[in-house]
């Protein structure tokens, strides 16, 4: 039976393990790239897996003074769109990082 002792360290050392882990995650997910569209591919925002927006994209077409509401509901639309891409993106390397970890049922670990 290992002393209480060693098993204190062998927690920090698997701490330190996840903490590392997680950072890993997190620069990883910066560089995963996903893009919202809308209009039909009129408007597109490219954005990380974190959720930093990283550039839109509107098409000339849709530049006219008159299309102003239309062209903000596009926008508003796409960002939309990629932020949720981005939450799946984001789920799935979480979920890479965390399988066959013994969490329990619902536990989400921070970012």
């Amino acid at each position: 039976m290992k002393s209480m002792e060693e098993m204190i360290k062998a927690a920090q050392e698997a701490a330190g393990n996840i903490q590392k882990q997680m950072e890993a995650a997190q620069t990883k997910l910066d560089l995963i790239h996903v893009e919202g569209v809308s209009g039909g591919g009129l408007v597109r925002v490219k954005a990380t897996a974190k959720g930093r927006i990283i550039g839109v994209d509107i098409d000339d077409s849709l530049m006219a003074l008159s299309e102003k509401q239309m062209l903000e509901d596009l926008v508003t639309a796409a960002f939309n769109d990629a932020r949720e891409k981005a939450d799946q993106a984001s789920k799935e390397e979480m979920g890479k990082m965390t399988e066959g970890m013994p969490l329990p049922a619902g536990f989400n670990l921070p970012f």
